[in-house]
């Protein structure tokens, strides 16, 4: 994860003043690189009884569809409110810096399903947390939610159950 580490830029004051966001895209753009994290998600994945892989826009789309795509999982997106074109559910929740509001299909996930959440970056946990209750609501079970990167000193891994969270890199 060195290599995959090594390439994570800090972008001060995005998207707001006092936020020093992490950006993946030279990730992405290494091949290399994203077939480490691509493939360390589903190392730690693998052996779960998963039916369902859950990107949270828009990065987790990314990392989402290529580990459903590895552990033979169906990949269902999480978009922000009128992006969704069929009935949708709709959950609010605070962020870091605000508020903002999340939508599923509301057929994406049944009772039954067992599902992995996945995004690049876990923070305070409000955005992953906001998603599996969604998905409680539908009637699916998160088994874990799965990071890119974890920024620990915010405090999200508490908020959504340590056993539950798995992460690649810690800031």
């Amino acid at each position: 994860m060195e290599r995959v580490k090594a390439l994570i830029r800090d972008v001060p004051d995005f998207p707001r003043e006092g936020i020093l966001f992490k950006d993946i895209t030279p990730v992405l753009g290494d091949p290399v690189a994203f077939e480490l994290v691509v493939g360390g998600l589903h190392e730690a994945l693998e052996g779960l009884d998963v039916t369902k892989v859950v990107g949270i826009e828009s990065r987790g789309f990314i990392f989402g569809a290529a580990v459903a795509r590895s552990l033979g999982a169906g990949f269902v997106p999480v978009r922000k409110p009128g992006k969704l074109p069929h009935r949708t559910r709709t959950v609010e929740y605070e962020l870091e810096y605000g508020t903002d509001r999340l939508e599923i299909h509301e057929d994406a996930v049944s009772a039954g399903d067992r599902v992995v959440v996945v995004d690049d970056l876990l923070a305070t946990g409000g955005t992953a947390e906001a998603t599996g209750r969604l998905l409680a609501e539908l009637g699916a079970e998160v088994e874990r939610y799965a990071f890119v990167i974890e920024l620990t000193f915010l405090g999200g891994r508490a908020r959504l159950g340590e056993e539950k969270v798995l992460s690649l890199i810690q800031y």
